[in-house]
C-alpha cells in the first residue's frame, strides 16, 4: 500500500470528525445546567463504594439532632417517642465540580437513592415511627453532602416513676454506623454541645413534659478486640409537668385526711363518730379505684404516690380502730365492771397530767354524790332501827293514867312495809348512782385515751406529710 493513502484517510475523515465534535459540543450548551451537572456527577458514580479515593481515609459524618416533641411516654412498656429534626452531613470525594464550568451552580439537589449513604442507625430503636420519607439530599460543589429528615423516634428508655408526678426521665438516643468501624467511618458533632443543649428553638412546649435539655456525648466502643465502633450520644432530658396530678390526684387525698383529722371532735360516746370514719373509709377505696388507671404501673417499682395512698388507707383504718376502741370503753352497760385501779392511776392521773391537768385534780376526788348517798342511807336505817325498837318498848312499858293509847298492830305492820319499800328503792337508786358514776369514770379514760391517741395520730399525718412534701420539694427544683 502507498504511504500517502494513511495521510489522505485522516485529510477526509477529519472535517467529518471535527464538525461531529463541534456539533456535540453545541448540544450540550444548549442543555440545562442542571442536567448536565447530573449527568456529570452521576455518570460513573458507584453507590455501593465508599466515596474515597484513599481507601485509609476514614469518612467523617457529622450530626445534629433538635427536639421538635414529646409524643409519647409509655412507663409500663418502657418506651419513649419523640419527634426529632435530624441533620447529618459528610464529604463525598466524587460528587465535586467546577461552578464556572456549570453556570456557577454551587449546590444541587441529587435524589438520595442515587448517591452512596452512611448507614447511622440508633440503637435503641423498638419500633418504625411514622416518619416523611425524604428522596433528596443538598450536594455543595465541594462533595459536602447534607442530608436533613425529620424522624419520629421510638426508642426503649429505662423510665424510673419513683418520683411520679415529680419524675425527670433521661433518654438516650445512640447514632452509630451499624457495620462500618471507626476507620471507614467516624461521627462528630455538627455544633458545639452548648448550643445542642440549650436549643429549644422549635421545641413544643404546651405539652405534659418539659425539655430541660439535650447532653451530647462521643465514645468509642468495641464488641470484638479488633473493631471499634464510634458512636455519638444524645441524652434527652424531659421533667413532667405536675400540676395536674397534684390537683386530680393529691389535693382530694389531702382533703380526705383533714376530714378525719376533724372527725375526732365529735363526742366519743356518740355513735355518729364511727359512721362518720366509715364513711370516709369507703369514699377513698372509691378514689384509688378512680386513680388506679391514672398512675403508672411498671414491674420494676411503685411510684411513692401510690406508697402514700397506701399509708393514707392504713392511717384510716387506724383512725377507725381508734374510735371503736373508745367507744367500745365508753358504752353504758348495766354491769359495766369499775374503771380497775391501775388503769386509773396511769390514765386519769399520769397521762392527764401530760394531757389535760385541769381533769387530773377532779379524777382524783371520790364520787361525793355516793358518799352522801351512804351517809344518808345509813342514817336512814339508823332512824328505822330505832323506830321500831321504840315501838316495841312502848309495847312493853305499862301505860300510865295519862297516856294515849298504842297504834294498832295492822297499821305498825303498813309502815313496817313502807319502809321496806323505801329501802329498796334507796338501794336501786344508789346502784344506779353507782352505774352512772363508773360510767363516767369510762368516759374520763376513754376522753383521756382519744386526746392522747388523736395527738400521736395527728402527729404521725404531720411527719409522714411534711416528709413527702420536701422529698417532692426537692425533685421538683433539683
Amino acid at each position: 500500500m502507498l504511504p500517502w493513502v494513511p495521510q489522505a484517510l485522516l485529510a477526509l475523515l477529519l472535517p467529518t470528525l471535527l464538525a461531529q465534535g463541534e456539533g456535540k459540543e453545541a448540544q450540550d450548551a444548549s442543555r440545562p445546567a442542571l442536567l448536565r451537572l447530573s449527568d456529570h456527577l452521576l455518570a460513573n458514580y458507584k453507590k455501593g463504594v465508599r466515596p474515597v479515593r484513599d481507601w485509609r481515609t476514614p469518612t467523617t459524618v457529622s450530626i445534629d439532632v433538635i427536639v421538635y416533641a414529646i409524643l409519647n411516654v409509655d412507663e409500663k412498656n418502657q418506651v419513649l417517642t419523640t419527634y426529632i429534626w435530624y441533620r447529618q452531613y459528610w464529604t463525598d470525594e466524587f460528587l465535586q465540580w467546577n461552578p464556572e464550568d456549570f453556570d456557577n451552580i454551587t449546590k444541587l439537589s441529587i435524589p438520595t437513592d442515587s448517591i452512596w449513604v452512611p448507614d447511622i442507625l440508633i440503637n435503641e430503636f423498638v419500633d418504625v415511627g411514622k416518619s416523611p420519607n425524604i428522596p433528596y439530599v443538598y450536594v455543595q460543589h465541594h462533595g459536602e453532602v447534607q442530608n436533613y429528615k425529620p424522624l419520629q423516634v421510638v426508642t426503649a428508655c429505662s423510665l424510673d416513676i419513683y418520683n411520679f408526678p415529680f419524675d425527670v426521665q433521661n433518654c438516650s438516643l445512640t447514632f452509630t454506623s451499624w457495620l462500618h468501624t471507626i476507620q471507614d467511618v467516624n461521627i462528630s458533632l455538627w455544633r458545639l454541645p452548648e448550643k445542642v443543649k440549650l436549643d429549644r428553638s422549635i421545641f413544643m412546649n404546651q405539652g405534659e413534659w418539659e425539655l430541660l435539655g439535650v447532653l451530647t456525648q462521643f465514645q468509642e466502643f468495641s464488641i470484638e478486640s479488633s473493631d471499634c465502633y464510634a458512636e455519638m450520644k444524645f441524652y434527652v432530658v424531659i421533667r413532667r409537668r405536675p400540676l395536674f396530678y397534684a390537683v386530680s390526684l393529691l389535693l382530694p387525698s389531702i382533703f380526705l385526711m383533714v376530714m378525719d383529722i376533724v372527725g375526732f371532735y365529735l363526742p366519743p360516746d356518740s355513735g355518729e363518730r364511727v359512721s362518720f370514719k366509715i364513711t370516709l373509709l369507703l369514699g377513698y377505696s372509691v378514689f384509688l379505684i378512680i386513680v388506679s388507671d391514672t398512675l403508672p404501673a411498671t414491674a420494676i417499682g411503685t411510684p411513692l404516690i401510690g406508697v402514700y395512698f397506701v399509708v393514707c388507707m392504713a392511717l384510716l383504718v387506724i383512725s377507725l380502730a381508734e374510735t371503736i376502741l373508745i367507744v367500745r370503753l365508753v358504752h353504758k352497760q348495766d354491769l359495766q365492771q369499775p374503771v380497775p385501779a391501775w388503769l386509773r392511776r396511769l390514765v386519769l392521773e399520769r397521762v392527764a397530767l401530760l394531757l389535760c391537768p385541769g381533769e387530773q385534780s377532779t379524777s382524783r376526788r371520790p364520787p361525793a354524790t355516793s358518799q352522801a348517798a351512804k351517809t344518808d342511807d345509813c342514817s336512814d336505817m339508823t332512824n328505822h332501827c330505832n323506830h321500831l325498837g321504840g315501838s316495841r318498848d312502848l309495847e312493853k312499858t305499862p301505860r300510865g293514867s295519862g297516856s294515849p293509847p298504842p297504834p294498832p298492830r295492822e297499821a305498825s305492820l303498813a309502815v313496817r312495809g313502807l319502809l321496806q319499800e323505801l329501802t329498796s328503792i334507796r338501794h336501786f337508786l344508789e346502784k344506779r348512782e353507782e352505774s352512772r358514776e363508773v360510767a363516767r369514770d369510762w368516759l374520763r379514760v376513754g376522753s383521756v385515751l382519744d386526746k392522747l391517741l388523736f395527738r400521736i395520730y395527728l402527729l404521725a399525718v404531720l411527719a409522714y406529710s411534711v416528709t413527702l412534701v420536701t422529698l417532692w420539694s426537692i425533685w421538683q427544683y433539683s
